[in-house]
């Protein structure tokens, strides 16, 4: 059975994916060494954290250029989760960040208020996910289920093409993506229950074979 690495940034919600993954029946480890990440299976970068730690700390990890050349360049399974989703793109206004430039567009965050009504930032607690494109990482998830949101900011692709799943807080936003190897989630799957499992697991089952 392969292992799933999940990246340890120094700033992230690392045991508790590690423990939905175990739950689930598969090997995983964590790690900080560039050389370990490069030779794995399959990648999670989780959240939490903010743009500007997470950034600072894989670029001085030498973890940047291996997730963006050896891991979503090399067609590896990667999954990004919260800030993971996040960083995936060119830039955040959250600490005026470069980011990975893997996905383009750039991550902004949530308005202060809507229609002359005050909008709650961040957004903390359940949400509905309306599946907008079929993919593997849905498989047996009922479209329109709920699932954890912890979150300030939000991605914007430039390429609408590449969101699989849609959400509103205030404004419709991109809640999940995917791009070749690479997908991510702006929501928790570690803590969305049963449905968030399902997502877990249907990412370290799939095969990616140029869906």
């Amino acid at each position: 059975m392969a292992i799933v690495t999940i990246v340890d940034y120094k700033a992230g919600n690392l045991t508790s994916v590690a423990r939905a993954l175990e739950h689930l029946g598969h090997r995983w480890e964590i790690t900080d060494e560039p050389a370990r990440v490069r030779r794995a299976d399959r990648v999670i970068l989780p959240g939490v954290g903010a743009a500007g730690a997470t950034m600072e700390n894989l670029n001085w990890l030498g973890l940047a250029d291996v997730l963006r050349n050896d891991v979503a360049a090399a067609g590896k399974p990667f999954l990004g989760i919260c800030i993971g989703i996040q960083v995936l793109l060119d830039y955040s206004d959250e600490d005026d960040t470069q980011c990975l430039g893997i996905i383009p567009g750039r991550v902004v965050r949530y308005p202060s208020s809507v229609g002359g009504r005050p909008l709650k930032v961040s957004q903390i607690g359940w949400n509905q996910v309306r599946q907008v494109q079929q993919h593997p990482l849905f498989a047996g998830v009922r479209n329109e289920t709920h699932f954890y949101f912890v979150n300030s900011y939000y991605p914007v692709p430039d390429q609408p093409g590449v969101t699989i799943g849609v959400s509103d807080h205030g404004v419709n936003f991109t809640a999940a993506l995917a791009r070749g190897n690479v997908v991510a989630t702006q929501f928790h799957l570690e803590k969305s229950g049963a449905a968030g499992l399902q997502l877990l697991d249907n990412f370290c089952k799939w095969q990616f074979a140029g869906y």
